[in-house]
C-alpha cells in the first residue's frame, strides 16, 4: 500500500515543507514538493532513470535527505551500471571510477582505501587524491556499486560514479566552501587579537579586572564563529574516524581545538586559570590556509590531466556526400564510424583520428605531446583526435572511431594514472597512522606528568602538544610532491601511468632502449629494391605493398608508402611477432621479413643475397627467393644526448633490436652504447630483461609499444614512446606523450629532483616533530606558537612540493 502523504509534506520523505521553498520535482505528471534539494535530487534521479512507480507502490516514506546526497533508492539504481563497468564480457570483476567529496588531507585517502578493503568482495581501492577519484575494482558475485557508494557514506564521503561536469562543480564548491571557512577564520582571528593585544601589554597589572575579563568575554564572542564554523572540517573528520575506530590527523586537532575552547571558557567562567581564543583562532585560520594551499597544489596537478578528457569534441560536421556535395550534418562524435568524412574548421578540435583529403593548415598538438608549437600539414597527413586546427578548414576521413582515437586512448590511461601509491607514500602513511595513537598516549602522559608537578600549567601544555605534533607535514609529505610533479611532466608530454615510475627509474641500475621508433625516428625509408630472381623490380615492390596492408611496423609502413596503390590484395595473412608476414597472392604462397623467416619458405638464399649493412627485409615464395628491400631509418637528433645522460648517471645503456646484428651494432657504434644485441626476437628480449633481473639488476625499458609488450610489462619501469601504433598496444607504466626521446633525460631529472623532494620533506617533518614535541611537553611552547609551528610545517612542505611544477629540486 503506497505511503499516505500529509498536507505541505515532502513527497519522497513525508517531513514538513517550509513555506515558499520552491524545491520541487515533477512525478506522475504533477508537481511534487520536496522539504530540501537532498530529496528534491533524489527524486529527480529516481524519475529520470524510469523508476517512477517507485512512488506508487511504496509502503513507507524514504529517509530523510536533508543530509544526504544519495538516498538508498538512487544508490540501488546504480547497481543496473554494473555490466557496463565490466572490463570483458563474462568478467567475474568489476571496476569503476568515483568522485569522492569531502577529502581534506592524505589521512582522508587512508581512511577511504582502508575502510573499503574490509568490505567483502572488494579487490582493490586505490583513490588519487590530486584529482579526488577513488578507482575500485570489486567481485560481481561478491560486492555491489551500491555497496560502495553506502560504505563511503558511512564514513562521512559523498560518493557517485565519475561525471566530469558534475566532478568540477563539486571541486568549485568545495572551495568556495573552504575559502568562506578560511575567511571566517581569519576574521575572528584579528578581531579576537585586538582584544588580547591590550591583554598582554598590560601585563604589569595597569588594567583592572573587570577590563580584562569584558576583553576576554568579547573574545569569547569573536571566537564562536571561527569554532562553530570554520571548524567544522576538522570535528566532522575526527568524528567520522572515531565512529570507525580509526585515528586520523584530524583527530589531535579536533581535541586540541576542543580541549582549548573548554579550558578557556571553563577558565573564563571561573575566572581562574588562562584563556587560549587568541590562539583557538589563529591555530583555525593557519591549518585552514594550509589545506587551502594543499588543495590549490591539487586542483593544479589535476587540471593538466582532466584538460585531456574535456579535449574532445562532442559534435563533428560530417560531409555524407562528398566529394559530390559539400553539405554538412551536425552530428554526435561518438557515431562517427571509419570511412566517414568530417568538416573541421579553423579552431575546432578534431573529433577522432583520421586523413587529411584537402587543405593545409597548422595544428596545436599541445594537450597531446606537449609541443608549443603548431605544426603544419596538409593533404594525406595523418590527425590525432584533440588535435586543434589553428589555420583553414580541412576535409579529413576518419581513420578510427572516436572512441578509438589516440586521446580516448590516452583518456583511458589517464583513468589509470595516479591510482596507487609508491613505497615512499605508503610508508608515510602507515607511520602517520602509528604516529596519531603514539601522540595521545604522549599527551595523556605528559597532562598526567604536569597535573603531578604544576597543575596551573598541565591543561595548557597538553593542548600545546596535541596542537604541535599534528602529523599533517608527515601525511603531506609524499603526495603534494608527486602530485607537482605529475603535472610538470604532463605539461612536458610526459603521462605517468604506474605510481612507483619516478622511483624505480631513480633506482634503475640498466636502462634498455628498443630501435626502431626509439633511439630513430620510426620512420625508415625504402633506399633500394635489389631483384634476387628477375623479378621487375616495380611488382616485387607491388607484393610487398599488397603483404604490409594492415602492418602497424615502420617497416611494413615504408614498404607499404613506396609501393603506393598497386591494386593486389593478399589473403590469408599472418604476422609473425618480430619475424615478418605471410600472405597469398594468386594462390601463391609468400614470406616478407627477415631472412630466417624466408628461408624456411623460399630455401637457401642465393650467394651474397644477404646484406646487412642497412635493415633489410626480404621477399620470397615456395619457387625461391625474389627480393631484397634496404631501408634506412635516421637517428633521433636527441638519441646520443639522451644515452650520455644516462651513462653519467651511473647506469648500464643496452640497445636490443630485432635488427640484424651489424644494424644493431652500427647503430650502437654511433650513440656510444658498448652492448648492443641484434635479431632478437619477443621472447629472447623477455628473457635477457629476467636474466638481468636475476643477476639483481633493476632493469629500465624504452621501446615503441607495437612489437615490445611482453618486455614493456615484465621490466621494472617501462615508457613506451607516445605513437598512435604503440597507444593502441600499451603496456608501458608511462607514456612519452612527446613523442620525443629528450623527454626520457627531463623525466630522469624530475624523477632525481622529486626523490629529493619527498626525502627532504620528510626529513622536515620528522626533525620538526622530534623538535617541536619534547619543547611543547617540558612547557616551552604555548598553544599559539604550536598552532604557528604546525601551520608553517605543513605549509612549507607544500611550497617545497611546488618548486617542483616549475623545475626546482
Amino acid at each position: 500500500m503506497s505511503a499516505q502523504l500529509a498536507p505541505c509534506a515532502c513527497f519522497h520523505c513525508g517531513l514538513p515543507v517550509a513555506p515558499g521553498s520552491g524545491w520541487e520535482v515533477e512525478i506522475e505528471g504533477a508537481l511534487r514538493p520536496m522539504c530540501c534539494p537532498g530529496c528534491q535530487a533524489v527524486a529527480h534521479s529516481i524519475v529520470a532513470s524510469g523508476f517512477g512507480d517507485y512512488y506508487a507502490t511504496r509502503t513507507e516514506f524514504s529517509a530523510s535527505n536533508a543530509q544526504q546526497v544519495l538516498a538508498p533508492p538512487e544508490l540501488a539504481l546504480y547497481d543496473s551500471e554494473g555490466d557496463a563497468a565490466a572490463p570483458e564480457a563474462g568478467s567475474p570483476s568489476l571496476d569503476a571510477v568515483f568522485t569522492v567529496e569531502g577529502i581534506r588531507c592524505a589521512a582522508c585517502v587512508w581512511l577511504i582505501e582502508r575502510r573499503l578493503a574490509r568490505l567483502p568482495g572488494v579487490l582493490g581501492a586505490d583513490m588519487n587524491v590530486a584529482t579526488e577519484r577513488l578507482h575500485v575494482r570489486w567481485s560481481r558475485a561478491h560486492c555491489k556499486r551500491s555497496t560502495i557508494l553506502a560504505t563511503l557514506r558511512q564514513i562521512g564521503y559523498a560518493a557517485y560514479p565519475y561525471d566530469p561536469v558534475r566532478h568540477g562543480e563539486q571541486l568549485e564548491r568545495a572551495r568556495k566552501k573552504l575559502f568562506r571557512q578560511l575567511f571566517i577564520a581569519g576574521l575572528s582571528m584579528m578581531q579576537v587579537m585586538m582584544y588580547a593585544l591590550p591583554v598582554y601589554l598590560a601585563d604589569d597589572g595597569t588594567m583592572d579586572a573587570d577590563m580584562t575579563a569584558l576583553m576576554h568575554w568579547a573574545a569569547l564572542l569573536l571566537t564562536l564563529p571561527a569554532v562553530a564554523y570554520s571548524a567544522q572540517p576538522f570535528f566532522r573528520a575526527a568524528w567520522d574516524n572515531l565512529k570507525q575506530r580509526t585515528l586520523g590527523m584530524d583527530v589531535p586537532v579536533a581535541l586540541g581545538i576542543a580541549a582549548a575552547f573548554g579550558g578557556s571558557v571553563a577558565a573564563l567562567v571561573s575566572g581562574v586559570g588562562e584563556v587560549y581564543f587568541d590562539s583557538i583562532t589563529m591555530f583555525i585560520f593557519l591549518l585552514l590556509g594550509s589545506r587551502y594551499l594543499e588543495l590549490h597544489a591539487r586542483r593544479k596537478a589535476a587540471r593538466a590531466l582532466e584538460n585531456l578528457q574535456h579535449a574532445l569534441p562532442a559534435a563533428a560536421l560530417r560531409m555524407a556526400l562528398w566529394p559530390q556535395r559539400r553539405d554538412t550534418e551536425l552530428v554526435a562524435a561518438d557515431s562517427l564510424r571509419e570511412g566517414d568524412v568530417i568538416l573541421v574548421k579553423p579552431g575546432d578540435a578534431v573529433a577522432a583520428d583520421g586523413v587529411i583529403l584537402e587543405g593545409d593548415t597548422e595544428v596545436d598538438l599541445a594537450l597531446l605531446t606537449g609541443e608549443s608549437r603548431t605544426q603544419p600539414k596538409g593533404a594525406g597527413d595523418l590527425l590525432p583526435g584533440g588535435a586543434l586546427n589553428a589555420s583553414q578548414a580541412i576535409v579529413l576521413r576518419v581513420t578510427r572511431a572516436a572512441c578509438d582515437s589516440t586521446l580516448s586512448m590516452l583518456v583511458k590511461l589517464v583513468e589509470r594514472a595516479g591510482h596507487g601509491k609508491p613505497r615512499l607514500a605508503l610508508w608515510a602513511d602507515k607511520v602517520a597512522g602509528w604516529f596519531v595513537a603514539g601522540l595521545l598516549l604522549l599527551t595523556l602522559a605528559v597532562f598526567i606528568g604536569w597535573q603531578m608537578t604544576d597543575p596551573a600549567r598541565a591543561w595548557q601544555v597538553a593542548i600545546a602538544v596535541l596542537v604541535v605534533s599534528c602529523p599533517c607535514a608527515l601525511s603531506l609529505a609524499t603526495p603534494s610532491a608527486l602530485a607537482a610533479a605529475t603535472d610538470r611532466l604532463v605539461r612536458q608530454g610526459v603521462l605517468i601511468v604506474q605510481p612507483h615510475v619516478l622511483e624505480t627509474l631513480q633506482r634503475a641500475t640498466h636502462v634498455i632502449f628498443d630501435k626502431t621508433g626509439t633511439l630513430t625516428v620510426g620512420k625508415p625509408v625504402l633506399r633500394r629494391v635489389e631483384p634476387l630472381a628477375g623479378v621487375a623490380r616495380e611488382h616485387c615492390l607491388a607484393l610487398a605493398g599488397a603483404l604490409e596492408a594492415t602492418s602497424a611496423h615502420p617497416l611494413g609502413a615504408a614498404l607499404r608508402e613506396a609501393a603506393g596503390a598497386g591494386g593486389m590484395q593478399a589473403s590469408r595473412l599472418r604476422q609473425v611477432a618480430g619475424q615478418g608476414v605471410e600472405g597469398t597472392l594468386d594462390a601463391v604462397r609468400y614470406r616478407l621479413g627477415s631472412a630466417s623467416f624466408v628461408r624456411e619458405l623460399a630455401g637457401e638464399a642465393p650467394a651474397g643475397a644477404c646484406a646487412d649493412e642497412l635493415s633489410s627485409v626480404y621477399l620470397g615464395s615456395c619457387a625461391g627467393w625474389l627480393a631484397r628491400f634496404e631501408l634506412d631509418d635516421a637517428l633521433r637528433p636527441d638519441a646520443q644526448a639522451v644515452v650520455r645522460q644516462f651513462q653519467a648517471r651511473g647506469k648500464s645503456v643496452i640497445l636490443l633490436s630485432g635488427d640484424a646484428e651489424p644494424v644493431a651494432r652500427r647503430v650502437a657504434a654511433e650513440l656510444g652504447i658498448e652492448r648492443a644485441h641484434g635479431a632478437q626476437l619477443p621472447d629472447q628480449k623477455l628473457a635477457m630483461v629476467q636474466a638481468l633481473q636475476a643477476q639483481g639488476a633493476v632493469v629500465a625499458m624504452v621501446g615503441d609499444g607495437v612489437n615490445d609488450a611482453a618486455v614493456l610489462r615484465a621490466a621494472d619501469v617501462s615508457f613506451a614512446m607516445g605513437s598512435g601504433a604503440a597507444l593502441a598496444q600499451m603496456h608501458a607504466d608511462c607514456v612519452l606523450l612527446s613523442g620525443r626521446l629528450s623527454s626520457m633525460s627531463e623525466l630522469a631529472g624530475t624523477a632525481a629532483a622529486t626523490l629529493a623532494v619527498i626525502r627532504q620533506n620528510l626529513a622536515w617533518a620528522s626533525l620538526y616533530n622530534v623538535v617541536a614535541i619534547p619543547a611543547a611537553a617540558l612547557g616551552l611552547l604555548n598553544p599559539w606558537m604550536s598552532g604557528i609551528g604546525m601551520s608553517l610545517s605543513s605549509a612549507l612542505v607544500v611550497l617545497n612540493a611546488l618548486r617542483l611544477r616549475r623545475g626546482g629540486g
